[in-house]
């Protein structure tokens, strides 16, 4: 399969961020929980304590990206290879820029497992098929190794018949080279490729700077180790807690917060080029005592300010539940979790119950936070609140504005077949460190959890394989995000990046809503939230 990249040129720091030390940390941590200043996360000393972290979790994964969602855009070489099971099943994708002079050559940009079969040690079996790609292609191959070499993983590529520079070219490497390794083939391992090897690394640094790889690796290297410090301050700053067995409302939120931003930040480097060392996020380890805490996503009441509807449809406000609107963030929090199906699978094959309480240690074993996404029934009408950090809303009433300004587009179109709707945000309330957005619910899940259930769950592997679901699903969020982007004027670009894409979907039985013509089958509905 082929597939393009966008490339945008990272933007660097103004400046270079300073780091806090360890009693500073744990000073804003004292400031907060003697209650010295309000309003929660929005508080200056929240702010303080989280703010490199915020700010060097977007910065890093603003570098060059992946977008399965524009075919169309710079090629330019770059290729992507799927690799799949004997069962069908997408264990992940080979990311590769292709060069074929002085000789074919496949540059290694970034290796990614797919979410399902991370750290069951898959990343050596999709290397294994990279190198017998290359083998049979009879193509060199080049990768930056990058890990770390206290990493656990640091040697996975010599083990691999890879080889240094130095040790094909016989002559020392330079400091831009040193961390370049090369697989030669058989078919050229009787080649003197000392001359051809070095004009395709002259060849592939002139590209460098166009995708810029390497600053995506040291920005993830300096966000991790702002998680380690910030994880290692609160452990300190609790440890009296932690060893008594004793947990507070605020240590609960502070390692809630903690958790969940590093969960959104492996997420989100997915899609960053260049990231072949994903096994060193691993090196964040929480401690027993911290899993085992219960999820608290919202600021002790002490620490937060008055609730406020900060903006949407009035009415529906005044129509809301009294008590919800005195204590929004303890009731909607309360409210039932959104059966996902990631995690109803999760859930049934780890006999827990939606009435147990879910534990910071839970969160980590799903890869996401299923607390963000609760259900609601108001009047018979099904709706969804979601959870958001407060400095993205002013990119939801940006959202918000786009779809209600390309309503009745949106309404008239059909993509594939399948009929266009939009999910606009209703309102947005703000309380205890947070955003709810309200929503109504529709009968269908985001796109990329659609082809992770068609790729992964058993008993839709073989529809899959039969009718290709997981390529349909992707090609109509394609042609819909490109039908959009044509109608966008330059303001209203920028919110493109920010809107998310659901597909039709039986959420009870688990499986994908479609119809069929004359023409063949296709997705029921797509919505644009």
């Amino acid at each position: 399969m082929e597939s393009s990249v966008r490339e945008i040129a990272p933007e660097g720091p103004s400046q270079e961020t300073t780091r806090l030390g360890l009693n500073e940390r744990l000073a804003l941590i004292g400031l907060m929980e003697g209650g010295m200043r309000a309003a929660a996360s929005e508080s200056p000393m929240m702010a303080d304590l989280f703010e490199n972290l915020s700010v060097l979790v977007d910065e890093t994964v603003s570098g060059a990206k992946i977008d399965r969602l524009r075919p169309e855009g710079f090629h330019n070489g770059f290729k992507v290879f799927e690799i799949n099971s004997d069962s069908g099943e997408n264990l992940g994708r080979l990311n590769m820029l292709y060069l074929n002079k002085p000789i074919p050559c496949y540059y290694l940009v970034y290796v990614e497992v797919a979410a399902p079969f991370r750290n069951k040690g898959l990343g050596n079996l999709v290397l294994k098929a990279f190198r017998d790609f290359l083998a049979e292609k009879g193509a060199v191959g080049i990768l930056d190794n990058i890990i770390p070499s206290d990493d656990p993983t640091y040697d996975i590529y010599s083990k691999l018949d890879w080889s240094t520079v130095e040790e094909i070219t016989g002559t020392p490497s330079s400091e831009t080279e040193d961390q370049y390794m090369v697989f030669i083939p058989p078919g050229l391992a009787a080649r003197d490729l000392k001359g051809p090897l070095l004009k395709l690394l002259h060849h592939l640094k002139r590209k460098r700077p166009a995708i810029d790889m390497r600053d995506n690796e040291l920005m993830v290297e300096r966000t991790i180790a702002e998680f380690k410090d910030l994880y290692s301050a609160l452990l300190i700053y609790f440890e009296k807690q932690i060893l008594s067995g004793e947990n507070t409302s605020l240590m609960r939120f502070m390692f809630t917060r903690f958790v969940t931003k590093f969960l959104g930040f492996r997420r989100r480097i997915g899609r960053l080029l260049g990231y072949t060392g994903g096994e060193s996020l691993e090196q964040i380890v929480l401690d027993p005592e911290i899993r085992a805490l219960p999820v608290q996503s919202y600021a002790p009441r002490a620490l937060a300010g008055k609730p406020s509807f900060e903006f949407g449809e009035k009415d529906l406000w005044l129509n809301l539940p009294e008590v919800l609107k005195r204590h929004p963030a303890r009731i909607i929090e309360a409210l039932p979790n959104y059966r996902r199906p990631s995690l109803v699978a999760w859930m049934e094959a780890g006999s827990i119950s939606s009435a147990d309480t879910l534990t910071i240690g839970d969160l980590v074993d799903l890869g996401f936070d299923p607390t963000r996404l609760k259900e609601l029934t108001i009047n018979g009408t099904e709706f969804i609140f979601e959870r958001i950090q407060p400095f993205l809303l002013p990119h939801i009433r940006g959202i918000k504005g786009l779809l209600e300004h390309y309503a009745s587009e949106i309404n008239a179109t059909t993509i594939g077949n399948a009929r266009l709707g939009y999910n606009a945000p209703l309102l947005v309330i703000r309380d205890r460190g947070n955003g709810y957005i309200l929503r109504r619910k529709v009968q269908g899940i985001h796109w990329e959890e659609a082809v992770e259930q068609l790729q992964g769950a058993p008993r839709l592997q073989a529809l899959n394989k039969s009718m290709n679901l997981d390529m349909k699903v992707l090609s109509t969020v394609r042609q819909t995000a490109k039908w959009l982007q044509s109608k966008v004027d330059r303001e209203e670009a920028p919110l493109i990046d920010h809107l998310a894409y659901f597909v039709s979907w039986d959420l009870e039985a688990n499986q994908p809503r479609i119809g069929v013509d004359s023409s063949g089958f296709y997705l029921e509905s797509l919505w644009i939230a």
